[in-house]
């Protein structure tokens, strides 16, 4: 039988935290879910680590998009969920494939590890934006049914903000189901750079986005 959901995880030098996201999905493979790791040119232990846990372990060029798109292709499921490395799913998660089954794309809210009180204050923008602009970030963890995900035709192969590009196209077919719990997603890149650089930054990047800014562009000071 062919799995419900199958989760596409992109990798790049992840060795320290793979596993981390992937030994609480185990016993969700019992009930039909698919992991799928696709690397995109790790020079760590990443697949050593990450190969016994999952079902397919992928190889692609690097790059999110190209990545998840390339994940997505060998998936079997009914409904991609696009996992980031250093991201952790709900106990619940699988409720929104199995109670709400009519609708076709959803987000889930995010709740940053860390403990700053700066980054409660980012949590609650974040979730309150995208639900406000159903736009959601790959923070987020995007699901998609397949037939979904063929007619819109993937992620756009962009270097950044494919997830926006996607969810600006899936909004325009239906609004998105955000699930009740969030998933916990690492503060690393919030601490390692700052909370208020790193905040500032974001919205520097998403208000050229706006703009018209070439997501290479972006990329670069990234």
């Amino acid at each position: 039988m062919k799995p419900v959901v199958s989760i596409v995880i992109p990798v790049h030098n992840e060795a320290a935290v793979i596993e981390q996201t992937l030994q609480p999905l185990q016993r969700f493979r019992e009930q039909g879910v698919e992991l799928i790791v696709v690397d995109g040119g790790s020079k760590d232990s990443t697949e050593e680590v990450a190969k016994p846990l999952v079902d397919l372990y992928l190889h692609s060029e690097k790059g999110r998009a190209c990545q998840m798109n390339h994940g997505a292709a060998h998936a079997s499921g009914q409904v991609l969920l696009f996992l980031h490395s250093d991201t952790l799913l709900p106990d619940d998660f699988l409720t929104p494939f199995f109670v709400v089954k009519e609708k076709l794309w959803g987000f889930f809210p995010v709740r940053l590890s860390g403990a700053h009180w700066l980054l409660r204050c980012v949590e609650k923008s974040m979730n309150l934006r995208s639900r406000l602009t159903r736009v959601a970030t790959g923070d987020q963890t995007i699901w998609v049914t397949r037939s979904l995900w063929s007619d819109v035709g993937g992620f756009q192969s962009i270097p950044l903000m494919e997830d926006v590009e996607l969810s600006k196209r899936l909004r325009k077919i239906e609004p998105p189901l955000v699930a009740d719990q969030p998933v916990v997603t690492s503060s690393r890149r919030w601490e390692s750079r700052g909370v208020v650089g790193t905040i500032l930054l974001m919205w520097r990047l998403r208000l050229l986005y706006f703009l018209g800014v070439s997501p290479s562009y972006l990329a670069a000071r990234y």
